[in-house]
């Protein structure tokens, strides 16, 4: 009997032993908050890429060329007859003046080489007016500035510097991806590279001689002034009076010689016949 009280008491000691530890024991410690990841900075936007490669060292690192355009065509080499055609036709000059007088607007040139000039027609250049040849190197000549990235805005037709009015000597521009192709009617040409750039004025290497659509077209004549012609009725009666006339003169005169060798004749016989009397 006391060992079954024993062994009660000893399990009711141990239930309420074990239930103050359990009160006693730390609440379990709430989660942490998570970190937010950090942020993942947006890439950088790249640069626009220009639709033309550039030439190695192109003139336009050595600041002391300016905008010296035969300066600048001279050190990019090559050019040569380029070079010669813009003195001799004087264009220099207006392109330099209206680089100048257009700083916001600018201007675009489309340079040929030497080996594009070669591919003409021997004499060709000489072939053309002193005017014609003007036009030409105006042609490569385009009145505003273009970067190379911005070939695409462009609308066709393309005027140039020696468009006269909006459908004369123009030019079509296709550009896509690297390339840049012109097209004038005669000639498709390609944009090579960048000879000179800067924020008012680009030269671009061409690989052909923009030859206009103009040129080929036939020249208008001018219309010969019209003559007033007589009536071919009143010329022939004129002719037939005219030849009339001239007839009645030489009969008339035919007449008179005749009869005045009558006269003669019988004067002569009278007094031959009054001598023969006498003598009798």
């Amino acid at each position: 009997m006391k060992q079954i009280i024993f062994f009660t008491l000893l399990v009711l000691f141990a239930q309420i032993f074990f239930t103050t530890s359990s009160a006693q024991s730390p609440a379990a410690a709430p989660k942490a908050a998570a970190k937010p990841a950090p942020a993942t900075p947006a890439p950088a936007t790249a640069p626009a890429k220009p639709l033309v490669p550039s030439l190695p060292q192109p003139p336009s690192s050595d600041s002391s060329s300016g905008q010296d355009i035969i300066k600048i065509l001279r050190k990019a080499k090559s050019f040569n007859t380029l070079i010669r055609l813009l003195k001799t036709t004087q264009i220099i000059n207006q392109i330099n003046s209206q680089l100048v007088t257009t700083k916001n607007g600018g201007l675009t040139i489309l340079a040929p080489d030497d080996g594009a000039f070669s591919q003409l027609k021997a004499g060709y250049f000489n072939s053309l007016g002193e005017h014609q040849q003007k036009e030409l190197i105006q042609f490569h000549v385009l009145p505003v500035y273009v970067s190379s990235s911005n070939f695409d805005s462009l609308s066709n037709p393309v005027l140039t510097l020696a468009s006269d009015s909006p459908s004369g000597y123009h030019m079509n521009v296709t550009a896509y991806g690297n390339n840049v192709n012109i097209s004038t009617g005669p000639v498709n040409a390609t944009l090579t590279g960048i000879v000179y750039s800067d924020k008012t004025l680009a030269i671009y290497h061409v690989d052909k001689v923009l030859i206009p659509l103009d040129f080929s077209k036939p020249k208008a004549l001018a219309p010969a002034p019209s003559t007033a012609k007589a009536p071919k009725a009143d010329k022939d009666s004129s002719s037939e009076d005219g030849d009339q006339g001239e007839t009645t003169k030489a009969t008339s005169g035919a007449n008179n010689l005749i009869s005045h060798q009558g006269t003669m004749f019988v004067s002569l016989f009278v007094g031959l016949v009054a001598a023969i009397t006498i003598s009798i």
